[in-house]
């Protein structure tokens, strides 16, 4: 063992569960060393305990993984738990952890950011519950990585992380399984399979884009070997450490070859596509897109149809920038249901708490109480669960939401690659007009609030201050703008808009028409445009 001087480094923004920069960045000698030797610093528990380890399999994750099972080995962890190839899908780690009441583990991944010796790497860890860290550990991290001046490491051969079995690094064990096999199993026992594949063999058709990510060997698995799903149902299912050069980002612009397909007049009747490491998800039917809010909105409302959730739902929680749609299901249903800040380790203490069984986002993060991440591919079989109950189509089920429950009409603008500075410009625009805002008209909209959003966390009581800034409207009608921390480059600002429309609502409804008077508020209120330089956002999803 080597006890390795080096210095601090402080690039880790405080509250967040890890570090996401260039591979570049993560090459300086000592910079991922130092981090990981902060996690082992602080998740004391590690030491004499088990560590599940694993990530998306881009560029820089098998060196990574020798280097953390070296460092693991030199701070006493037992046993190490590793995918096969150093894959795991992000949901998959929070269920090992679970399953083997592992002490935590450690996510390879930058998500749905590009891939590549050029691209991104990212690094976070995952507590004992499968979810990421808390913000007190986290914070932790971070405290400890400024101050750190030495790590320790084992100097040993390599494991070779391409053959399942037990093998030995110093006093720790290393484990290599099969990274898919407990996923899938997991997910058998939630959903009615047969009912599924029934549905799929009854003439329905589906298309998956695995974007050469993570999810292409569990949806081999699970949709193709289980299900029946036919090969050319399967898009880009072989994960490439570049991703194929592509975005894994499951989006209209990034799964363009995925979206032109559906939207053909003799299209997939079902299509789904999910991110970089497996936690997101994009569903679609032929002819439309279902948006991530509309998405966990229906997934509440129809959870009973699926077995694992047949006895109803606890409660339900969305992220602060989600649409509302979930809060009008959870009403109908007489269930509790919450607003959290964005970051999933909010949703991890009602879970654990028992007082929601599923929660969402509306950056395509949807999940239940079976694992404390969100799961991309768990909310496809959702989806095809009540496809294959209800034999409707996709278009069918949200029109007939709609006519339930009104409509949200909902889109999310980002400014990507924006100058700090002037980010942080436009912020301090808005926030100083907050309190001044409420009994203001704006054509046919007058505020009813206007707030920095404050989250008390009604499970450990801690408070979680600036959020994003929220200005809402007496029609139901809001608009949201926040600081997204998942770019490596300059700042995002996302101003999410949304207008709530009531009784029928069809998808022939010119969407961008209904929500152009609430973005052209929110242009006026928050000077973005001036502010920034840019006149449109960078991307509209």
């Amino acid at each position: 063992m080597l006890t390795i001087k080096t210095g601090p480094f402080n690039d880790q923004k405080p509250g967040t569960s890890g570090l996401r920069k260039k591979v570049t960045r993560f090459q300086t000698p000592g910079y991922l060393e130092n981090f990981v030797q902060s996690i082992f610093d602080v998740a004391e528990d590690l030491r004499g305990g088990t560590l599940v380890l694993g990530g998306d399999g881009r560029y820089y994750n098998d060196v990574a993984i020798q280097t953390i099972l070296s460092i693991a080995a030199a701070n006493g962890v037992a046993k190490s738990i590793v995918g096969q190839g150093g894959l795991f899908s992000t949901p998959a780690i929070s269920n090992i952890i679970r399953k083997y009441k592992a002490q935590g583990g450690i996510v390879l991944s930058a998500s749905h950011n590009p891939g590549g010796p050029n691209g991104d790497f990212g690094i976070k860890f995952n507590g004992q519950n499968g979810g990421p860290a808390s913000e007190a550990m986290t914070n932790a991290i971070f405290e400890t990585s400024k101050i750190i001046t030495h790590y320790k490491t084992l100097q040993a051969e390599d494991i070779d992380l391409s053959e399942l079995g037990i093998f030995t690094l110093g006093d720790m064990v290393v484990e290599i399984i099969d990274p898919v096999k407990d996923y899938a199993e997991l997910m058998e026992s939630l959903f009615d399979f047969a009912a599924i594949k029934d549905w799929t063999a009854d003439n329905h058709s589906l298309c998956f884009d695995a974007m050469h990510a993570i999810t292409g060997p569990y949806a081999k698995a699970i949709l193709k070997d289980t299900l029946g799903a036919p090969d050319k149902a399967l898009m880009n299912c072989t994960p490439l450490p570049d991703f194929g050069g592509h975005h894994p980002d499951p989006n209209p612009i990034y799964a363009k070859d995925l979206f032109d397909k559906m939207m053909l007049p003799d299209g997939p009747d079902f299509g789904a596509a999910s991110d970089g490491d497996g936690d997101r998800n994009i569903i679609l039917g032929r002819g439309g897109f279902v948006s991530p809010s509309d998405s966990v909105a229906v997934l509440a409302a129809n959870a009973h149809l699926v077995p694992a959730y047949k006895a109803g739902l606890t409660g339900v929680a969305r992220s602060m920038p989600t649409s509302a749609a979930l809060d009008r299901v959870a009403q109908k249903l007489g269930i509790a249901h919450f607003e959290t800040p964005t970051g999933w380790k909010f949703f991890g203490n009602l879970l654990d708490a028992g007082r929601i069984s599923l929660c969402g986002e509306e950056s395509a993060g949807t999940s239940s109480d079976h694992v404390r991440e969100k799961d991309g591919l768990w909310a496809v079989l959702m989806w095809l669960n009540i496809l294959a109950v209800r034999r409707q189509s996709v278009k069918e089920i949200m029109l007939a939401h709609w006519q339930e429950y009104g409509r949200n009409f909902y889109a999310r603008h980002d400014y990507e690659a924006v100058e700090t500075e002037k980010a942080n410009a436009v912020m301090a625009h808005l926030r100083a007009q907050v309190s001044d805002l409420a009994g203001k008209g704006f054509g046919s909209e007058v505020v009813k609030f206007a707030d920095s959003f404050t989250y008390h966390d009604p499970i450990d009581g801690s408070v979680s201050e600036n959020q994003g800034l929220r200005v809402g409207f007496e029609s139901g009608s809001r608009f949201v703008m926040r600081l997204s921390g998942t770019g490596t480059v300059g700042a995002t600002l996302r101003l999410y808009i949304e207008r709530y429309v009531q009784g029928p609502a069809g998808l022939e409804e010119d969407h961008t028409a209904v929500l152009e008077p609430i973005l052209q508020i929110a242009k006026e209120i928050s000077d973005i445009e001036a502010l920034t330089g840019r006149e449109h956002a960078s991307l509209v999803t």
